[in-house]
Order: C-alpha cells, then structure tokens, then sequence
C-alpha cells in the first residue's frame, strides 16, 4: 500500500466538491459557511440545518450525531470505511492522482 501524502490531498479538496459529489443542499448559506441536514446520518428533515460546513477552513461539525473533521474525515464517514480507503476512493472518483509520501516525507 502506498503511503498517502494526506495533508496535501486535504489540501487539494475543497471541502464544497464533497459535498456535491453527496448532493448535499443546505438551508443556509453565510458567508462561509453552510448549515443543512447532515449527509453522515441523514437526517430526517430536509430543514435540518444540525450540519455546518465551512468552506474557507474545510473543516465540518454535525451537531447532531456529533461528526466532525476535515473533508477525509467526511467522505470516510459518510461511506463508513476508515481515511485511507476513503481517501483512496475519494481520488478514484474525482479522477484525480493519490498524492504519495516521498522517502524525506515519511
């Protein structure tokens, strides 16, 4: 398995591509931020605005279920897999290379 240079692919992804690649809608939009109905454990209501997204940090909470992190973090709970594997098919569906750790980086 390769060693995934993870900083540099959270740099890479916008936290906002994640969330419409999961047709994400929020309820709310301020600034940077984004409130709406949590795509981890689906809430009910489509009113729902216990998820907050900001898109200048890319960084998320979900004051529900309580989730929270970066966008790794997100795609790995949303489809229920640890952070390499979700990191792994994260770059598989955006087309896009796995940036891998060089020997002076590990």
């Amino acid at each position: 398995m390769p060693s995934i240079h993870f900083a540099e692919l959270r740099r890479r992804i916008p936290i906002g591509r994640v969330l419409e690649l999961v047709s994400f809608r929020p309820v709310r939009h301020s600034g940077a931020e984004l409130r709406g109905p949590c795509p981890i454990h689906r809430a009910p209501s489509p009113r729902s605005r216990s998820f907050a997204a900001n898109l200048e940090k890319n960084i998320f909470r979900c004051f529900h279920c309580g989730a929270q992190g970066n966008v790794l973090d997100l795609w790995a709970a949303i489809h229920k897999t640890d952070v390499y594997r979700a990191a792994v098919s994260l770059c598989e569906r955006l087309g896009m290379e796995l940036p891998e750790k060089t020997q002076m980086q590990r």
